[in-house]
């Protein structure tokens, strides 16, 4: 994700890079593979490679895109004007006393206005965003599918040898890795 900048590609843009690249893919796939076994990173020729999508502690109410914050900003906005509408009218009315209903608007209202602007602020921080997402509990988790329904979580990608050596493979890889890059 870090290298990207959390852009997120369409599923057929994905789908046709596979297609139009397959050839190119199997090979990088294969000089990973190679390069793992010249530093003896696994000992068999079986690495396995899994992802899977894990549930963050960050509410979805607390996760925002911009489809979602455009879409609180006008439920906020229409119920000022339905506030705004209620007053008016009770303004005209001027048979019936003004009950505590009429101040319970306003106060309404001011909350509302003060939602609008935190909304503002989140809006300028996920405009800022490479991803277009922000999540305010757990800022690393996103929004996505799984299992037919969205969640607010992680994408986790594992790989394991024909041992089952996954976090060392992690391990052993990080510092054989690091010695290529810093030369």
């Amino acid at each position: 994700m870090w290298l990207t900048g959390r852009l997120m590609p369409d599923f057929k843009t994905i789908a046709n890079f596979r297609k139009n690249n397959s050839k190119a893919i199997r090979g990088v796939c294969r000089q990973f593979v190679v390069l793992c076994q010249q530093l003896g990173l696994f000992s068999e020729h079986l690495v396995a490679i899994d992802g899977s999508k894990f549930k963050a502690v960050n509410h979805r109410d607390r996760n925002f895109t911009s489809a979602k914050l455009k879409r609180r900003m006008e439920e906020i906005e229409a119920s000022i004007a339905r506030y705004m509408a209620a007053l008016d009218a009770a303004d005209r009315d001027e048979s019936k006393p003004s009950g505590p209903k009429g101040g319970g608007l306003q106060e309404k209202i001011a909350k509302l206005k003060q939602q609008m602007k935190e909304l503002q602020a989140i809006e300028v921080k996920l405009e800022a965003s490479p991803d277009k997402q922000i999540s305010l509990t757990d800022p690393d988790a996103r929004s996505m599918m799984s299992g037919g329904k969205g969640i607010v979580g992680y994408n986790v990608q594992t790989a394991v040898d024909a041992i089952g050596s996954s976090t060392s493979f992690l391990e052993r890889l990080a510092p054989p890795v690091h010695a290529r890059f810093d030369s």
